[in-house]
């Protein structure tokens, strides 16, 4: 066989290795979209009713917070007013306020920013980011750092310090989140929420070993992870100035995105526990969602190779919407609120989570960056 007939032959094989599921069309991954956010919009035509469950919640709380993230997405790929609209009766409802109180440094209660900043910088109107403002302003001038003990809290709250840094012009906002960062990644819980060895990361300090899963393994809870890659993504969309900055956060993605693959199931989805499939086994959306969505955006920028990463996005993507997503919108197989596996269980195809809301805002940021690989 010559040499060229050889190139062939491996060009092909590669591409069908690649390409073992096919890319999903453009049009496709709208539907898919369209779909799951109108069952969530008709469900809840108003934005600022509060969220009644075990208690009356703000609907500027976290859960919402990130639905608003992936509403936002899908509006960038598919400009509709109502969207924006939508988002819009939502700030203002919380008189562009954070939630519960202005002052707080809670992190889940400042994600509403995320969204703030991106309807500030489509109309640029003070009130609608100066009480959050003047809460991050607060925590860059003090010097508690220690705020983030929870890994969740890297994807509500490092995305609003990135955005006021990109705004402002500012890298004060830039340093004091890395300083944060830092912390939580090296420090937090004794020796830091993230281990280097495995490449993932401990939920908070109750999970640091000598805790372990049944099977003996560290605990590392799907979600919890997932929001740690989609912080990365979400900063790094930002564009961090500082290279030392920008190249710990690529190489988080990075190893992150290896370890991650390397545990995704055989249909697609990924287990709540990453190093236990046996402990409250079965496909997960919310996780699954998250990990699409941060292989997607490493694909899409060049940081992850597609050789190696796009058939696991494609496998996770078709998962999502092939099982997971109802006739009606409704998104099955996500798991309730908590913090580890046992939380909030059993999980099922028709199981009804406590909060719908933020692993649709998962849902629609995947579906963003698979629209920019899709056909």
């Amino acid at each position: 066989m010559n040499r060229r007939l050889v190139l062939i032959v491996t060009a092909l094989a590669l591409s069908t290795a690649v390409h073992a599921q096919p890319l999903p069309t453009k049009e496709s991954v709208v539907q898919k979209m369209t779909l799951a956010n109108d069952y969530f919009m008709q469900k809840w035509p108003d934005p600022g009713v509060p969220i009644v469950g075990d208690r009356v919640r703000p609907s500027n709380i976290w859960t919402r917070a990130t639905y608003f993230e992936g509403l936002m997405a899908l509006h960038h790929i598919c400009p509709e007013k109502r969207y924006t609209d939508y988002a819009i009766a939502w700030g203002e409802s919380h008189q562009w306020g954070l939630a519960w109180k202005n002052d707080n440094r809670n992190a889940d209660d400042m994600g509403c920013g995320q969204t703030y900043i991106d309807l500030y910088n489509m109309d640029p109107r003070p009130e609608r980011i100066r009480i959050l403002k003047e809460a991050v302003d607060k925590m860059v001038a003090s010097n508690k750092i220690d705020d983030w003990w929870w890994i969740d809290a890297l994807q509500m709250a490092m995305p609003v310090f990135a955005r006021l840094g990109a705004l402002e012009n500012e890298e004060k906002y830039w340093n004091r989140m890395h300083e944060m960062y830092l912390h939580t990644r090296n420090v937090e819980g004794g020796r830091g929420l993230y281990n280097p060895e495995d490449h993932l990361w401990w939920r908070d300090k109750d999970f640091v070993p000598p805790y372990r899963e049944p099977n003996g393994e560290d605990c590392y809870w799907s979600r919890g992870n997932g929001w740690v890659l989609a912080a990365m993504a979400r900063v790094l969309e930002q564009n961090p100035p500082s290279k030392k900055q920008r190249k710990e956060y690529i190489t988080m993605l990075k190893k992150m995105s290896e370890a991650l693959v390397k545990v995704q199931r055989e249909d697609g989805f990924w287990n709540v526990s990453l190093h236990d499939p046996g402990h409250y086994g079965g496909p997960e959306s919310s996780g699954t969602a998250f990990f699409v969505y941060g292989m997607a955006w490493g694909i899409n920028h060049g940081h992850l190779k597609k050789g190696k990463y796009l058939p696991a996005v494609i496998r996770g993507w078709n998962a999502l919407c092939n099982e997971a997503l109802h006739p009606n919108g409704f998104l099955g197989y996500m798991q309730g609120t908590g913090k580890e596996p046992a939380s909030s269980q059993p999980v099922g195809y028709d199981t009804m989570p406590n909060f719908e809301d933020y692993g649709l805002g998962a849902f629609l940021l995947a579906g963003s960056e698979v629209y920019r690989l899709a056909r």
